[in-house]
C-alpha cells in the first residue's frame, strides 16, 4: 500500500505526536508498505533515526509573514523559495517566541479556512508538488488542526483521508473568541471530507465524537504502539527509592502535584533516603514554574532530593527510566495517550497515575501501576508511600507492565492495525 502520511513539526522539541508518526511510518515501511512522512510547518525532531521527507512545507516562517503581513503574499516564488530553505527555518525554529493567543487564533482559523483563506498560496504549493509524485492509495492528515487539508488531497490524489485525532483538544480549548468558536465549526465542515478518524484510546475517540461532533462510527481506536527495543528492566539496588517525572514541564503535566506529595511523603520520617527525579522538555515560558517547584523543595529543606535532568534523547531516556522505582505523570488535563506510561513499563517501572483520560484504560489493559484521585497530593502521596514500602508489588506491578506492553503496545501492533484500518478504505490486502 502506498501511503502519504503528513506529520507536524514542533519546532526543535521532541513531541510526543511526532515520535509516533515517525515510529508509526518506520515500521510501516518495514512490513513492506511505501510510505512518504511528510513534515508541515518545521523539520520533525525525533529520538529515533527520521524518516520524514527533506521538504517542509507550510512552512512556520512563511505561514507567519503571510497572516501578518497580507502584503506579502504578492512576492515572488523566490522569496518564498529562501524563506523555506532548510537553514533559515532551522535557524527560526531553535529559537523560541512568546506567541499571542490572538495571533495563534488567527492563524489557526487562517489554517482551517484551507484555499478560501490568507494561506491559499500553501495549499496550493502542497496540491502542485503532489501533482508530480505517484499518487498514494490513502492520506493520513496528523491532527483536526490540518483538517482543512482533506478536500483538496481527497480531489487530487483520488484517494480514501484519514485523520489522527492526538490531543488537539487540549490547544483549541485555550483559544480566546471568536477563535475557538470558529475553529470547532471550521473542523466539523473539513470533517466531512475525512473517511475515518484514528483514536489511541477508546476514551478519546467518545470524548471526540462528541467534542468535535464527529459520528462515532466514524472512529476507529488503535492503540498506542512504541518501539521496545532497547527497554528492558533492570533492578537497580542502592537503597535510595528514586520516584520520576518524564514529560514537558508544563502545568497541565502536573509536576507542581508531584512535588506537593512528594513534601507531604517526606513528613513521614520512617521511609529512608530518597530522590525526585525530573526529565522533559522546558519551554521558556515555563521557566518560572520550574523554578517555583524547585523553591517549594527548598523551603521544605529538600532541594538535595530534586534533581532536574534536563531533556533527555532515546538513550538517556530508557537510562533514565531504568533507575526509577515508580514514575509518576499527574495530569491536570485528560490525556488521550501518554506515551511515557507505555516507555516507563517497558523498562519494567510502575506508575502512579490519576483517574482521568486515557490512564484507567492503559492501566486496566496493562496492570501496571496504580490509578488515584485527580489533583490530589494527598491520594498521590499515598500511592506512592504504598509503593516506596513494598518492593514486591512494584516488581509485580512492573513486571505485569512490561509483558502487556509487549503483547498489546508494540510499534509492530499498532502499524498493523494502523494498516488494517487503511485497507479497509482502501480494499487493499494486508501485508
Amino acid at each position: 500500500m502506498k501511503i502519504l502520511a503528513l506529520t507536524a513539526g514542533a519546532s526543535g522539541m521532541y513531541c510526543g505526536t511526532c515520535l509516533r508518526d515517525n515510529a508509526l511510518a518506520a515500521e510501516l515501511s518495514r512490513q513492506g508498505h511505501d510510505v512518504i512522512l511528510l513534515p508541515l510547518y518545521t523539520p520533525t525532531r525525533t529520538d529515533e533515526a527520521n524518516v520524514s521527507h527533506p521538504r517542509v512545507f507550510f512552512n512556520g516562517i512563511s505561514i507567519y509573514l503571510q497572516q501578518n503581513w497580507p502584503l506579502l503574499r504578492r512576492l515572488p516564488p523566490i522569496v518564498f523559495r529562501f524563506l523555506e530553505s532548510g537553514w533559515l527555518l532551522r535557524l527560526a525554529t531553535s529559537r523560541s517566541v512568546p506567541v499571542d493567543p490572538k495571533l495563534l487564533g488567527e492563524l489557526t482559523v487562517a489554517m482551517l479556512q484551507g484555499r478560501d483563506g490568507a494561506l491559499r498560496r500553501e495549499f496550493d504549493t502542497l496540491t502542485l508538488w503532489l501533482s508530480t509524485q505517484q499518487a498514494p492509495g490513502i492520506v493520513d492528515i496528523p491532527h483536526t488542526l490540518l483538517i482543512a487539508l482533506a478536500r483538496p488531497l481527497k480531489e487530487l490524489l483520488g484517494c480514501p483521508v484519514v485523520c489522527t485525532l492526538q490531543g488537539e483538544d487540549l490547544f483549541l480549548g485555550g483559544l480566546i473568541e471568536p477563535y475557538r468558536s470558529q475553529a470547532l465549526s471550521l473542523i466539523a465542515e473539513g470533517g466531512r471530507h475525512v473517511d475515518a478518524f484514528i483514536a489511541s484510546s477508546e476514551y478519546y475517540a467518545e470524548f471526540m465524537s462528541r467534542f468535535l461532533s464527529i459520528p462515532a462510527s466514524k472512529i476507529r481506536v488503535v492503540p498506542l504502539g512504541i518501539n521496545l527495543r532497547g527497554h528492558a528492566p533492570v533492578r537497580s539496588g542502592g537503597g535510595v527509592f528514586r520516584a520520576g517525572y518524564m514529560a514537558r514541564i508544563a502545568p497541565e503535566k502536573g509536576l507542581h502535584l508531584l512535588v506537593d506529595a512528594w513534601r507531604l511523603l517526606r513528613q513521614d520520617k520512617d521511609l529512608g533516603p530518597g530522590r525526585l527525579e525530573v526529565a522533559g522538555y522546558l519551554p521558556p515560558a515555563n521557566r518560572g514554574y520550574l523554578r517555583e517547584a524547585e523553591r517549594t523543595m527548598q523551603r521544605h529543606g529538600l532541594a538535595g532530593e530534586f534533581i532536574y535532568h534536563g531533556e533527555v534523547d532515546r538513550a538517556e531516556k530508557i537510562r533514565f527510566l531504568q533507575r526509577l522505582d515508580v514514575l509518576s505523570v499527574p495530569s491536570t488535563c485528560d490525556e488521550p495517550k501518554g506515551i511515557f506510561v507505555l516507555e516507563a513499563l517497558a523498562n519494567g517501572v510502575p506508575v502512579v497515575q490519576p483517574r482521568r483520560g486515557a490512564y484507567p484504560e492503559v492501566l486496566a489493559r496493562t496492570g501496571g501501576g496504580l490509578l488515584v484521585e485527580p489533583d490530589s497530593a494527598a491520594a498521590l502521596a499515598g500511592a506512592l508511600r504504598t509503593l516506596w514500602l513494598d518492593a514486591a508489588l512494584r516488581r509485580r506491578l512492573g513486571d505485569e507492565g512490561c509483558a502487556a506492553v509487549r503483547e498489546h503496545h508494540s510499534i509492530e501492533r499498532m502499524a498493523k492495525a494502523t494498516a488494517a484500518v487503511y485497507g479497509s478504505l482502501t480494499g487493499a490486502a494486508r501485508v
